[in-house]
């Protein structure tokens, strides 16, 4: 259970649907706030500042997606869960793409919903205890060739420009920092950044969030960093792969 209560923040068009997730998330000791229309939920998002955000996508006026993309302009960091019907790879790509952290189809299973709830808030709160040997002298930074990392502020920086990432692609990123010129695997990206034992679906979103990441990281500049290990993996490196 969360240590606190936290505040989700549901905004789902379908009453039942609505009135069924906040009494099982209040039942979970989270506090639950819900918007019917995309609107509704902006209000919410900027008046109550909650935890985390459930987002339906077939939503009266402006669509999930379009609020998604609004809700990154406000802020890059609140995790956000899609929850839709739609289920081909072009509709996860779409909202993934966009910057949520996770996409559940609908029907699904409440108990799934609460333990990706879950895994979500651990990553945000817990403390980082992961050996800073390859930091700077204030043990705050990782850094390749013009790329840098501050561990603190959560900033990502490339020739002195900042670089607006998701929490979930700066702990790709962190991952492979920390791993540079060595191959991380897809498994080792499910275990260290997912918090689970890979399952075959989950290899789409690890590459969609890899797809997304190498655009903001390497698009635009001569030296690409995110390179792909092809069989194994993803390597971080200064250094051409042959």
């Amino acid at each position: 259970m969360p240590h606190s209560l936290q505040h989700i923040l549901v905004i789902e068009d379908e009453p039942k649907v609505a009135q069924s997730l906040q009494q099982g998330l209040n039942e979970a000791d989270f506090r639950t706030t819900l918007a019917n229309t995309g609107e509704e939920g902006l209000v919410h998002f900027l008046e109550d500042k909650p935890d985390i955000i459930i987002l339906d996508l077939n939503l009266p006026g402006r669509d999930g997606i379009e609020i998604l993309h609004t809700l990154r302009q406000h802020d890059n960091q609140i995790p956000v869960i899609i929850l839709s019907a739609r289920d081909t790879i072009e509709d996860r790509v779409s909202g993934l793409d966009i910057g949520a952290d996770d996409y559940l189809v609908k029907p699904f299973a409440f108990a799934e919903l609460l333990a990706r709830l879950r895994v979500i808030l651990r990553r945000d709160n817990s403390p980082k205890e992961n050996t800073l040997s390859e930091t700077n002298s204030a043990g705050t930074m990782l850094t390749i060739a013009d790329l840098s990392i501050d561990l603190l502020k959560r900033k990502v920086i490339r020739e002195n420009k900042n670089i607006n990432v998701t929490p979930r692609e700066f702990e790709i990123l962190e991952l492979f920092m920390r791993n540079k010129n060595t191959t991380v695997s897809r498994k080792t990206l499910a275990r260290d950044v997912w918090h689970v034992e890979r399952a075959t679906p989950l290899d789409n979103v690890i590459d969609v969030h890899i797809m997304r990441l190498r655009k903001k990281i390497d698009d635009g500049y001569a030296i690409k960093l995110i390179q792909t290990v092809r069989g194994l993996g993803f390597m971080l490196s200064a250094e051409e792969q042959k």
